[in-house]
């Protein structure tokens, strides 16, 4: 059985929309990372957040799903409601269902109830422990789009986005959905942000993945969300793997053991040779342990190299959602005129003591012929870990990225 992407809706810090994401993340365009205050308490760190004003919750939900989660994910929801709404008619709604990969939820939302509550003695009448748990994202589309499918999250930390396209591939496989919503949704919170500057991962400047001088990520936040189907279209998921090698709570295995099985385990389901693949979007977190271990990761398995980036520069590191968003970028990639990708944007000087990549700049391009096959890698604390591979349907397709 094969999945197809059929359509994406995305919004990140590059911006609101395919076409509006795809020229700046083209383009290198680190600039929306900016220093923002009142996240941590007498601090500004630079941020990957969403500029753009994101649409009201509909009406009908407002009194009980209204926080900034759902209002992300409906905002790359709306992009393609139409596809959306298509495919129910097409299927029926029980026949739809909705995975959605998260960490943060309306934690942001909680937080500030628990601050309403310490200093007024109640809790403010629109909060919802509910909001909070990790179904709800998944929960809200289902609601709103009226569906009676299967609707879950999946919290597998910064792998959850991606883990949420396999669990919809299964879904297909299995004949429980015709079609299935799927990625990954995070916001910036003041819980993580914190929790983060608390772990010492955090940079205070532009974080820089892979260099000699890296120091730890900038956090973002994102929605992106696919339209998975059986029905032909221009990208396919030709492969999928995950594992869990459990070394430690944070820190990854320093051999990337499991790292190396999520991308042999894809590469063994898509039928394809390390040296078939084109293009690897890097995990790439600018963190000392992370990139040390993926690095080995990488040249171990793609021992003749390969072209490789990380794009955490570019709209920070966004958490549950990360896996769905650089999966996003590489359908972008697939779906681009000009066949580009996404360029590794940093300070330039490589960590002698890391295994070489191949990082590329913004001149380079994917093969203008044949059959185009990219790699996304996401790599989580407690050693979770999973691979995509992402390819056209058809040998030569160029189509443009649609509106």
């Amino acid at each position: 059985m094969t999945a197809y992407l059929n359509a994406l809706g995305v919004i990140c810090s590059l911006g609101h929309g395919k076409q509006e994401v795809a020229a700046d993340l083209f383009a290198g365009d680190a600039s929306s990372i900016r220093a923002e205050a009142g996240w941590v308490p007498g601090r500004s760190l630079p941020l990957g957040a969403v500029s753009h004003e994101l649409p009201p919750i509909p009406p009908a939900l407002a009194a009980t799903r209204d926080n900034c989660a759902n209002r992300l994910l409906l905002a790359a929801a709306l992009e393609i409601e139409s596809d959306i709404r298509a495919a129910i008619h097409r299927h029926g709604e029980h026949r739809v269902g909705v995975v959605i990969g998260t960490s943060t939820t309306g934690i942001e939302h909680t937080t500030e109830a628990i601050d309403h509550r310490r200093r007024h003695g109640q809790w403010p009448d629109d909060y919802r422990y509910a909001d909070q748990e990790l179904g709800a994202p998944a929960e809200f589309l289902a609601e709103w789009l009226a569906l009676s499918g299967p609707a879950y999250g999946i919290s597998t930390a910064c792998t959850s986005g991606a883990r949420a396209l396999i669990s919809a591939q299964r879904l297909l496989q299995m004949g429980v959905c015709d079609a299935v919503l799927c990625g990954g949704v995070d916001t910036l919170a003041r819980l993580p942000v914190n929790g983060f500057l608390a772990l010492e991962a955090l940079d205070a400047d532009h974080c820089q993945p892979f260099s000699q001088n890296r120091r730890g990520i900038n956090i973002g936040e994102a929605a992106a969300l696919f339209l998975m189907t059986r029905e032909h279209g221009g990208v396919v998921l030709a492969g999928s793997g995950a594992s869990s090698d459990a070394y430690h709570m944070s820190s990854p295995d320093p051999q990337g053991l499991g790292a190396q099985q999520a991308m042999r385990d894809a590469l063994a389901q898509a039928q394809l040779d390390p040296g078939q693949i084109d293009y690897v979007n890097l995990h790439g977190t600018a963190t000392e342990h992370n990139d040390r271990m993926e690095s080995h990761a990488m040249t171990t398995v793609f021992p003749r190299g390969v072209p490789c980036s990380s794009t955490k520069s570019l709209t920070g590191h966004t958490l549950a959602a990360a896996g769905a968003l650089e999966a996003a970028f590489c359908w972008l990639s697939l779906l681009d005129g000009e066949h580009r990708l996404p360029p590794h944007i940093w300070d330039g000087v490589a960590d002698p003591e890391l295994a070489a990549l191949d990082l590329i700049d913004t001149q380079r391009r994917l093969p203008a012929q044949g059959t185009r096959r990219l790699m996304s890698n996401s790599f989580a604390f407690g050693g979770n870990n999973a691979s995509l591979i992402l390819a056209d349907a058809s040998a030569g397709n160029s189509e443009e990225i649609p509106p």
